[in-house]
């Protein structure tokens, strides 16, 4: 296929971060994985039990908390393959918390702790991932919204335990772990 990337110069891939890159569900307390459902960890939990909502937002707000996270099998290796591809911009576009006090500080210490620092040169801040320009986007989130009605990027969705039961629409495409063949959804877009 033809993509942005092909005329334009390399090809730019967003990698987003919680659920992708780090393993955001690895903590407690937690729902029985094969149940999650939706994109909000709290929203699901308070429905279980009132106050499990908030003490869910209590741990994922409090201090350490993605600095602790795991990595998503795999994702440190392919990401330190797709900086050395030829033609290729990597770039980690993740979304902030609202209550950001420690989250923003942690990713960077995480980037920087997991991939080293020419990646913390490579991280996109940003509440609206529609407004960033790139040929690709692998994101757990299964629809993504924001200003920008037609982003530029393909959105390819991460699969995870709370979108396996997605039901994407073709032409949409699936990465289902970094195991999967991420380098041929890359060399369809140039």
């Amino acid at each position: 296929g033809v993509g942005a990337g092909s005329a334009a110069g390399p090809l730019r891939v967003l990698v987003d971060m919680d659920g992708v890159l780090a393993d955001f569900e690895g903590g407690e307390p937690r729902v029985e994985l094969a149940a999650r459902r939706g994109f909000s960890v709290r929203e699901q939990y308070g429905r279980l039990r009132e106050d499990l909502g908030t003490k869910v937002a209590s741990v994922y707000e409090s201090p350490g908390f993605f600095l602790g996270l795991d990595p998503i099998p795999g994702a440190l290796e392919a990401m330190q393959e797709m900086i050395h591809m030829q033609d290729t911009e990597v770039f980690i576009c993740t979304s902030p918390l609202r209550k950001y006090e420690h989250c923003i500080v942690e990713k960077y210490k995480w980037v920087e702790k997991h991939l080293g620092p020419e990646f913390v040169e490579r991280i996109i801040l940003t509440r609206d991932k529609t407004v960033v320009s790139a040929d690709l986007l692998f994101d757990d989130k299964d629809t993504i919204r924001g200003a920008e009605l037609n982003p530029s990027w393909e959105h390819v969705l991460f699969t995870c335990c709370h979108n396996r039961h997605v039901q994407l629409q073709a032409p949409r495409r699936r990465l289902l772990s970094w195991a999967d063949d991420w380098k041929a959804i890359l060399e369809s877009k140039r």
